[in-house]
């Protein structure tokens, strides 16, 4: 029988989620984590796993540099692929769709509640580029550190979030012979419907 959540990738997603953050840390560390893919402009992919910070009816949200690999491909072609694994469930999400910058609201309010090495970390990484000397980080470090010393360290201009835009949302389902469950959820634009229809394992 088909439920309200089911027929709502969004709030499917949200069960799933949910239940994973109740595993135990021993068990599953980074329940959050997923591995991004991105595209360069030869149609290089690359990717890595980086965290989950937000997710409502508007997409996924993630925060980087703009200015790292990522940073760079994600404005450039402004699309992503996300996949959530969460082993002890037997349970994978797929994500596919379009990126946008999240507000200057958003992620100053996120930047602020970070750890404060975070934030200098933030200021002092030129992430993704070759670090020419020993050393060089840890005195960009302390060069950011004596420039913010007793004040609060504001949100650098080349860090803030992306949010994944999803037209496409597969969940996985582990089971015995593998005879898995992969049910996929599609639609045209943002604002378009749902369809939703089961493959073959």
């Amino acid at each position: 029988m088909r439920t309200a959540a089911h027929d709502d990738p969004f709030a499917r997603f949200k069960l799933v989620f949910d239940e994973a953050m109740r595993i135990s840390r021993d068990v599953l560390p980074e329940p959050n984590a997923f591995a991004l893919g991105t595209v360069d402009a030869s149609g290089q992919p690359s990717v890595r796993i980086v965290l989950l910070k937000g997710m409502d009816e508007r997409g996924f949200v993630f925060y980087t540099n703009f200015e790292s690999r990522k940073g760079r491909e994600l404005l450039s072609t402004k699309r992503a692929a996300l996949c959530f694994h969460w082993q002890p469930m037997e349970v994978q999400v797929r994500v596919e769709g379009d990126v946008d910058a999240v507000s200057d609201a958003e992620a100053d309010a996120y930047f602020a509640s970070r750890a404060r090495g975070s934030q200098i970390g933030a200021w002092a990484s030129a992430q993704s580029r070759p670090v020419e000397n020993p050393g060089d980080l840890e005195a960009r470090v302390l060069e950011v550190e004596r420039r913010f010393e007793g004040v609060a360290v504001p949100r650098p201009p080349h860090w803030s979030g992306f949010r994944v835009v999803p037209r496409m949302i597969e969940f996985w389902k582990g089971m015995p012979s593998r005879l898995h469950v992969r049910d996929v959820y599609r639609r045209a634009t943002p604002v378009s419907p749902w369809t939703v229809e089961r493959l073959y394992p």
